[in-house]
């Protein structure tokens, strides 16, 4: 839905309701996913700073649709969801890219991905 989003500019919510109307879905997957897309509109700007930050040498534009997208679930799902673990939205992450990306997208979503985590954290105060 990301992907056709991005590519159609189509509305997020409206993409799921048709894809939810043309697919048969299980509600808590449906579910799932509106808050997957809502969650990454409202944070967007600030995932995609984060992509940005993470490739010096490569712009936000040149990341293929589907690498780019999946980067942002596991960015929305490290950083700006509580009940996903960092080290498990990375592994979903780099899954849907074997699955979905091109061959070198396990490789890249994994490097990305764990640059941020390591950036992201080492800010934060450690608990204790």
């Amino acid at each position: 839905m990301l992907y056709q989003v991005e590519t159609h500019g189509e509305d997020r919510l409206e993409a799921l309701t048709k894809y939810c109307s043309l697919f048969p879905y299980q509600e808590d997957i449906a579910d799932y996913a509106r808050y997957l897309l809502t969650g990454i509109g409202t944070h967007q700007e600030k995932i995609d700073e984060f992509i940005r930050q993470a490739c010096e040498h490569w712009r936000i534009d040149r990341i293929a649709y589907v690498d780019k997208n999946v980067l942002r679930i596991g960015i929305f799902e490290m950083i700006f969801s509580v009940d996903v673990p960092p080290k498990v939205a990375i592994d979903e992450a780099i899954e849907m890219g074997k699955k979905y990306g091109s061959e070198d997208s396990r490789e890249f979503i994994n490097g990305v991905l764990d640059r941020i985590l390591k950036d992201h954290y080492k800010e934060k105060p450690a608990d204790g």
